[in-house]
């Protein structure tokens, strides 16, 4: 990989002041680099054919492998965490050229044949007519873009300071068996009502949202290269295999199978 990368101000003027309708981004990042929390007056979706990233915003965080990207709408501000070397492949779209494309930030599945049409953006330039090779790859990347699959990877983040103080404590200790009472006890508050404003304010209830957050904290740690066995003890799971259960349950693969390259 070659560092360093340009600024992040000298990225973003350079993005912003693009009047092409798609184009694309390449940039690779150095394990553990932290891209400042910023946004576009274009959509971006990040995406990364190497490494995993941590994409967090104010509607929460998601943990990204090269198999998915995030859909990042524009004007949302986000930040992003690389766990290990990163080769980032980001594609940014005009909102004027595609107002179907969703409003929410979200976790969408990457296709092999997107995958191919975001590396093959990394060389549009100029300014491409609508009927010409670069016009036509660029709406044929709008007509894929429009039939992303969504998926579970979100983790909501609660204003409520004292879910916070919980959120907190479970994403630095995931292992944490704490129960909803044992947090209202030390919190002073009543359960019923931290249980109404886990619901309210992350569309959870606080097991789901502990698991997801384990789960995501699982799926960091295997990024990085941790066996399953020591990923499962440390998220406080009993076995393994309990932990690889709950893992296909909420994505629909194993653990082994998430990170490999889908051939739809």
């Amino acid at each position: 990989m070659s560092y360093p990368v340009p600024s992040l101000p000298e990225r973003l003027l350079d993005i912003d002041a693009t009047t092409l309708p798609v184009f694309g981004k390449a940039t690779d990042y150095p394990r553990g680099h932290r891209v400042a929390r910023h946004s576009h007056n274009k959509g971006q979706l990040i995406y990364a054919v190497s490494g995993v990233m941590v994409v967090t915003s104010d509607e929460g965080q998601w943990v990204v492998p090269p198999t998915r990207a995030i859909w990042m709408p524009t004007g949302f501000v986000h930040g992003i965490r690389c766990v290990g070397d990163l080769q980032m492949r980001s594609l940014y779209v005009r909102p004027d050229v595609a107002p179907q494309l969703p409003s929410e930030p979200q976790a969408v599945g990457v296709s092999s044949l997107l995958r191919e049409l975001i590396l093959a953006a990394m060389k549009l330039g100029g300014d491409y007519a609508p009927d010409s090779r670069d016009g036509r790859l660029a709406a044929l990347i709008l007509d894929e873009l429009q039939a992303l699959p969504v998926l579970p990877l979100h983790l909501p983040q609660p204003s409520d300071a004292r879910l916070q103080r919980i959120c907190e404590r479970l994403q630095q200790q995931p292992d944490d068996p704490a129960t909803l009472e044992q947090w209202a006890q030390e919190l002073s508050v009543d359960v019923k009502t931290l249980q109404r404003r886990f619901a309210k304010e992350t569309g959870m209830t606080f097991g789901q949202w502990r698991q997801q957050s384990r789960l995501l904290h699982g799926l960091e740690l295997l990024a990085g290269g941790e066996k399953i066995i020591s990923v499962a003890l440390a998220l406080g799971y009993a076995s393994p295999s309990a932990f690889a259960t709950m893992f296909k349950r909420q994505f629909g693969q194993t653990p082994s199978e998430f990170f490999v390259q889908s051939a739809v």
